[in-house]
């Protein structure tokens, strides 16, 4: 059994399938996308996943723990993390304080001011912080960062509550071409270094196959292939998608 199960996804919304009986897995340290073009479910799917929307029908499950239906929350403390598209950080903060204020957050921790969030932790948020690249920029406000520096530092807290399987929402998006790639490879890097399933939904194809160890492709609401990139790149249907040649070729 895979870390991630998804058996039989469906989503509708009334009498629309956005989700056609979909499923695939994730290993404890592997890379997986999921791509295919606007409209294709993708997004729907790794809403569903994430507990976002509720599916119709289906399952999910974390190391053979049913997670169905459970909110984001639930999952968070399960063990679930999370990047967005748009990254969520608290400008008026430091970056440590960011990574600090996830990790009070998984342990149940509560503070009464600032002050006292900033002696909390200050050792391990170093630390994520450093994995990430973002050490030498501890002290400084997230509202001043770069867009590629507020990512990295997005993955450092989403590592914060110790996930089995992270799930990162384009990742790259709006990135430069160069700093997508160390982006990605850095993930790659931490995904096996502590044994961290990931999955992740992207549009830059090079992205996909340059980093992910297998790939799942969706197109109206279904999934029409899976496997690794060369498997992929080889498929007709895929093809066809995505360069218009005929589907038979």
């Amino acid at each position: 059994m895979s870390l991630l199960e998804v058996r039989d996804l469906v989503v509708r919304y009334g009498a629309y399938t956005a989700v056609d009986h979909v499923s695939f897995g994730v290993d404890a340290g592997e890379i997986v996308a999921i791509i295919g073009p606007n409209g294709a479910g993708k997004t729907t799917c790794f809403n569903a996943i994430n507990g976002q929307l509720r599916p119709a029908s289906g399952s999910v499950l974390l190391d053979g723990r049913e997670i169905t239906g459970a909110g984001p929350e639930r999952l968070f403390r399960l063990g679930v993390g999370r990047t967005f598209q748009v990254t969520a950080t608290v400008p008026s903060m430091t970056v440590r304080e960011n990574v600090q204020m996830t990790l009070a957050s998984h342990r149940g921790w509560a503070w009464s001011a600032r002050r006292a969030l900033r002696d909390l932790f200050r050792g391990e948020a170093d630390a994520l912080l450093a994995a990430a690249g973002m050490e030498k920029l501890a002290e400084s406000p997230c509202g001043v960062l770069a867009y590629g520096d507020l990512k990295r530092l997005e993955l450092a807290i989403a590592l914060a509550n110790e996930p089995r399987i992270l799930l990162m929402d384009e990742p790259t998006a709006g990135m430069a071409p160069g700093e997508r790639h160390a982006l990605m490879a850095l993930a790659a890097s931490l995904a096996k270094g502590l044994n961290v399933g990931i999955l992740f939904t992207e549009h830059d194809t090079d992205i996909v196959f340059g980093h992910a160890a297998r790939v799942v492709v969706m197109n109206r609401g279904r999934c029409i292939a899976s496997g690794t990139p060369q498997q992929i790149r080889a498929d007709a249907e895929v093809r066809a998608l995505y360069l218009g040649e005929p589907a038979h070729a």
